[in-house]
């Protein structure tokens, strides 16, 4: 997997997360994920096309979720995931996935993404096989979102 894709993702991943929280967002130490792995209880998952081929999964806590969702809805309390959080927890995929899209294009790939798929829920365990995953922590004082880069070999 080459560097230049996962430094997109990841800069594109904390820009898009830093324009909605006060706490900042920081890079925690990547590392390969061993499939099947486990996940937090909400779980964004968007699908990569084109010259790059896997999958984008996000993987946070509910109380992470509830804080991200509160930032991207203007400071709204979010009290629960409902619909509303579902939407703005979906369209944060998108939006980190279409900025990655953007400074890839701008080194030569061409990606498309799939509509996001969120889930929620106990005990999920993501199984990418045939593919490489490279988890990236994105870490800030109000905990972690896991990042989870899955390219086809």
């Amino acid at each position: 997997m080459k560097v230049e894709y996962i430094n997109a993702f990841i800069k594109a991943s904390t820009e898009v997360l830093n324009n909605f929280v006060t706490d900042k967002f920081s890079v925690g130490k990547p590392y390969v994920r061993t499939n099947p792995f486990p996940t937090r209880e909400i779980v964004i998952i968007l699908g990569i096309t084109g010259d790059i081929k896997g999958q984008a999964v996000f993987s946070l806590t509910e109380e992470m979720a509830k804080a991200i969702a509160s930032g991207m809805m203007m400071g709204m309390p979010v009290n629960e995931i409902d619909e509303m959080a579902k939407s703005a927890l979906s369209e944060l995929g998108n939006m980190i996935m279409g900025n990655s899209a953007t400074l890839l294009f701008n080194q030569g790939a061409q990606i498309d993404i799939t509509p996001p798929s969120l889930v929620k829920g106990n005990s999920i365990e993501i199984s990418s096989a045939g593919m490489e995953t490279i988890c990236v922590p994105l870490v800030s004082g109000m905990g972690e979102v896991e990042f989870d880069i899955g390219i086809k070999k």
